[in-house]
Formats: structure tokens, C-alpha cells, sequence
């Protein structure tokens, strides 16, 4: 079955960027030269998803303005004749059909998910977390739909991490099936150092069914009384056929100042139209900075 109907979980504090993301939504940030959402919503579109539903919270109500129509901008650009800006500005409002339902308590992402049960249908859905950018020449979605057209079953995207860095990432245990694909026997969040199981971390990529919703509803809160989806794909992979693929993409965290930082200057470098100017800022700061004592 086509993977049409896809969720972004984005109601959470975005407490590591603040105080940037205090009253700002941290979704909203600057990515490059649009906000970080815009990123994840075009990835779902070149996939060939079509209905997004997006978990918000209080507060967040710019990202619903950011995809609708902008009637006086977009007088204002057709009458300065800037017509390449304008159709950019029309184009957000067609990337994808958008509903918001609110999680009104922050209780964790498996939480966050039940609040779009109702709009998620019976089909398989696609789930991202605004968090995780992925960089390649095909969405990083459209890799694990891909992978779930050949199994029908739950797919999740995996990214190897350094040994050393595993305990920093809810990770898979599994057995490998070749070309990149696991079946998942486990899934634990953030196993205390040297007792990772392995060294594929999940990222905000996967297909789901609705039967992870009945799953949801048996997990038990975990850490604050928040209910975790890693623990009910947990529970999933202990009864029921879970895989996942290896994403063959660059995986950017961008939920930290840093991150977004490094993750602008990849893209600001990957980009025709700003790669030579951003080269030659990234070595004058070199020669500015000078090296490190």
C-alpha cells in the first residue's frame, strides 16, 4: 500500500535551543534560508506524501501560519515585481494538505502521537520528528516506504553512530538481513554506557500501522510520567514483525544550537548559489579565530 498520510510530532519545549526557542517555536527556527519544518514538509512532499498532520502545542500556531496563503505578501511582492519570490511564497501552501491537533500536555512522543489517531485513517502513515534533517540525493522517507512496499510491516530508519556516542540515542537490536535491512528484536532508549546493543540509533524516519496504537495504549508511563512511542515499538518487536533500514543520508540534529549552526553551513556549502561565498566566511573565521590553544 502507498504511503500517503504522514505526522510531525512537534509539541515539545525545544528546551535545548532556548532562550531562542521561548517564544519562538523551535520548529520555526531558521534553517539556512527557511524554518526548520519547511525542511521535513518538503522531504514529505518529494516522497509523494500528500496529508500531513502536525502535533503542535500551545503557542505554535506560526507553523500553521507559515504553510497558509498570505494574501497581502503576497500583493505586496506581485506589485514590486518580484515575481521568483512571490511563487516561492505561493508554493507553501500547496506542498502538502495540513491539519494541527494540539497535545495539550507534554507527555512524551508516544503521547504526542494518539492526539493524531483519529486523522491517521487505517493505512500505513509516515512519522517524523522535526529534530532529525536528512541530506541525499532521494528523501530519506521515500527510502524506508520503499523498504516498507517490500515487507508490509513497520519500517524504521536507523543511521550508524560511533560506538562511543550509542548510549546518547534510542538504538535497535536486530538480525541483519543484507543490503541494509534489519529484523528488529528490540528497541531501547538510551542504554547506559556500554550496554548498547547496537550501534544503529533510530532517527525521525519511519512507516508505521495503526497497530502501534494499540500498543501505545497498553505502554506504560515511563521517566516524568511520559509515555514513550520507543517503548511501544518496543513492545511491538516483541510480538509482532518489526524491520528496519540503514538510511544511506547525512543525519543533522538540529535540536541544539550547534547543530543548527553546523547544519546551516552544510547546507549553505551544498547549495550552488551560496557554496563559494560560504567557503570563503568559513575561512576567513578560520584565519579570525586562529587555531585552537
Amino acid at each position: 500500500m502507498r504511503v500517503e498520510k504522514g505526522v510531525i510530532l512537534a509539541a515539545g519545549f525545544g528546551t535545548r535551543l532556548l532562550p531562542a526557542s521561548k517564544a519562538v517555536p523551535k520548529e520555526m527556527l531558521p534553517l539556512l534560508d527557511r524554518p526548520i519544518i519547511q525542511h521535513i514538509v518538503e522531504e514529505a512532499a518529494a516522497a509523494g506524501i500528500t496529508q500531513l498532520v502536525v502535533v503542535v502545542s500551545g503557542g505554535k500556531e506560526a507553523i500553521a501560519s507559515h504553510f497558509s496563503p498570505s494574501p497581502q505578501l503576497e500583493e505586496a511582492l506581485a506589485a514590486r515585481g518580484e515575481g521568483a519570490m512571490l511563487e516561492e511564497v505561493r508554493r507553501l501552501s500547496s506542498l502538502a494538505s495540513l491539519a494541527f491537533v494540539y497535545q495539550h500536555e507534554r507527555l512524551g512522543t508516544g503521547h504526542a502521537l494518539l492526539q493524531a489517531r483519529h486523522l491517521l485513517g487505517q493505512g500505513p502513515f509516515a512519522l517524523f520528528y522535526p529534530d532529525d534533517i536528512m541530506l541525499g540525493d532521494t528523501p530519506a522517507i521515500g527510502h524506508v516506504a520503499e523498504a516498507y512496499e517490500r515487507y508490509g510491516r513497520p519500517i524504521l530508519g536507523v543511521c550508524p553512530v560511533p560506538p562511543k556516542d550509542a548510549h546518547r540515542y534510542g538504538l535497535i537490536s536486530g538480525t541483519p538481513l543484507g543490503d541494509g535491512l534489519y529484523r528488529v528484536a528490540a528497541t531501547v532508549e538510551k542504554p547506559p554506557p556500554g550496554e548498547a546493543p547496537s550501534n544503529l540509533a533510530l532517527v525521525g524516519r519511519m512507516i508505521l500501522t495503526p497497530e502501534v496504537f494499540s500498543y501505545l495504549d497498553e505502554t506504560p508511563p515511563g521517566r516524568d510520567g511520559e509515555i514513550w512511542l520507543t517503548d511501544a515499538l518496543g513492545l511491538l518487536c516483541a510480538r509482532s514483525e518489526v524491520y528496519a533500514c540503514v538510511l544511506p543520508h547525512r543525519w543533522l540534529d538540529v535540536g541544539n544550537p550547534l547543530g543548527l549552526l553546523r547544519a546551516s553551513l552544510v547546507l549553505a556549502c551544498r547549495a550552488p548559489r551560496w557554496r563559494a561565498e560560504c567557503q570563503q566566511m568559513l575561512q576567513e573565521l578560520t584565519w579570525e579565530v586562529g587555531p585552537s590553544s
